[in-house]
């Protein structure tokens, strides 16, 4: 059974509309424009008229919803043709998620229906530049202020390793409205920020890969945000709200580690059949073909592992451990399958000029993106406790 057939028929129909923009539209091109980091602008055009930015965005907002397993499985055709692609997609989607969840209605017709069409797109800042992991441990914070006749919050802080913060329209600020709060995560809330004075995009941050889409340092410094971009309406639950939106978020991320895998080996295994050494193709030599037949098996695997995440995730059902081991195995896998591409390329495959390179930078991310994958272990872990197991 095709993996697709897990699918609606209209589901299909957009994932194979997305596959045909990868092959027509991105790999022409992404050569040139990883290369030079260029911001894809003409892409992120035609991802707009796909309808990639409304996926999570219910009909009545003008959205096209689709299951998570068809999420999965078009981040992953993104992915295999620019990594980049998916994750200019990623964020926004969370951020769409946590408005669909537990924005108030106003905030939902506020920006929704500019979500779903991509006039406005979305991006969470959560890692500060002395903290990542312990979130609860963030210093940015946002003071209630009603004086001078508007409730407003007053944010100072810094947010680091931000994807699309020039290019986006609404930020979802983890931020501490209560620093005195015990435990800390009571005093955690989420702002719907928008550019404006007092926030400052301070730099770009070079990365080994993940090029054209860029990661910046936000600076708030007595930024005004007013009282109704409080996400809820409520303080104090931005944690709980930013620990849903990391399942969505890590399936995200398991689902561009298959993106880049199948990329890697499908350039493997084009290259072992056409490439010759000592009278026959490599891939007839049994080191070669060890390591073709470990990249696929081990893809397989990590496929399934996120698509039956996803199929949880779907069912109602809390899915941190199911998203955290998607996130793992398959960042791990895919960051496998890049490397071994380079030993079956040889020469080449250090060579800008075959794409290998590129899936070797790029792999890197998302072993350490959305959590780092020792973090996944240990939520792993503790959900195993809680469950009492796996068939808990």
């Amino acid at each position: 059974m095709s993996t697709l057939d897990i699918l609606s028929a209209d589901e299909r129909l957009i994932v194979g509309t997305v596959r045909d923009f990868v092959d027509d539209h991105v790999r022409p091109v992404v050569r040139e424009l990883e290369h030079a980091d260029t911001y894809p602008g003409a892409l992120i055009e035609l991802m707009k008229q796909l309808g990639v930015f409304g996926l999570a965005v219910p009909e009545a907002y003008g959205g096209t919803p689709v299951s998570t397993p068809c999420f999965v499985l078009l981040t992953e055709e993104l992915a295999r043709g620019w990594m980049s692609l998916a994750g200019a997609m990623g964020g926004h989607t969370v951020v769409a998620k946590l408005l669909v969840h537990f924005g108030t209605e106003e905030q939902k017709r506020r920006y929704l229906p500019r979500m779903a069409t991509g006039e406005v797109r979305a991006t969470m800042a959560l890692t500060e530049p002395n903290g990542g992991s312990d979130l609860q441990a963030l210093r940015t914070v946002a003071r209630a202020d009603r004086s001078g006749g508007a409730d407003q919050y007053v944010v100072n802080g810094t947010k680091t390793w931000i994807t699309n913060s020039r290019h986006s329209q609404l930020i979802a600020l983890l931020c501490k409205t209560d620093p005195a709060a015990t435990p800390p995560h009571r005093g955690i809330s989420v702002l719907l920020v928008e550019h404006g004075p007092g926030l400052t995009v301070s730099r770009d941050l070079p990365t080994l890969g993940y090029k054209g889409v860029e990661s910046c340092e936000l600076v708030f410094e007595d930024y005004r945000a007013p009282a109704d971009a409080l996400l809820g309406g409520v303080e104090g639950k931005g944690f709980g709200h930013m620990m849903k939106g990391l399942e969505t978020g890590r399936l995200q991320v398991a689902a561009r580690a298959l993106g880049v895998g199948r990329a890697a080996l499908a350039d493997a295994l084009a290259y072992a059949q056409q490439r010759e050494a000592f009278d026959k193709p490599i891939w007839q030599h049994q080191s070669i073909a060890n390591y073709l037949a470990d990249m696929a098996t081990s893809l397989t695997a990590a496929r399934h592992l996120t698509l039956h995440a996803a199929r949880e995730a779907d069912a109602g059902h809390r899915v941190d451990m199911e998203a955290g081991m998607a996130k793992l195995f398959a960042s791990e896998t895919a960051l496998q399958i890049a490397i071994n591409a380079v030993r079956i390329h040889g020469g080449y495959g250090y060579s800008t000029e075959f794409d290998v390179e590129r899936y070797f930078r790029d792999a890197p991310l998302m072993i350490v993106g959305e959590g780092t994958n020792e973090i996944q272990r240990q939520v792993i872990a503790r959900e195993l406790v809680r469950r009492g197991g796996l068939d808990g």
